[in-house]
């Protein structure tokens, strides 16, 4: 067995000691800045406008880190987030 393979089982090794590890998975759809007065004024049909156009892809967060953009979809009955870009896992952890 060459050293690359023996780092490679290692690392497959270590990757399984993770797997059953949770995380948070957040879709934000975009976000806005509002006053406290405005927060108690809302109500049922209040709408609040973001920073995002209608169509603009979904940021898709682990633990509060962007990890890809993605769209919304329906599976079914239920709602369901398709990945597009995926961020490359350097600048992942520059923004941590």
């Amino acid at each position: 067995m060459s050293t690359e393979d023996t780092t490679e089982t290692g690392e497959i090794r270590s990757l399984k000691a993770l797997e059953n590890i949770k995380v948070r998975v957040t879709v934000e759809v975009g976000r806005t800045e509002i006053s406290i007065r405005e927060l108690l004024r809302l109500n049922e049909g209040s709408v609040i406008e973001l920073d995002r156009l209608a169509g603009d892809p979904l940021d898709i967060l682990v633990n509060g880190t962007i990890i890809a953009t993605g769209e919304v979809v329906v599976a079914g009955e239920r709602f369901g987030i398709r990945f597009g870009d995926i961020v490359d896992p350097e600048q992942r952890v520059a923004t941590v």
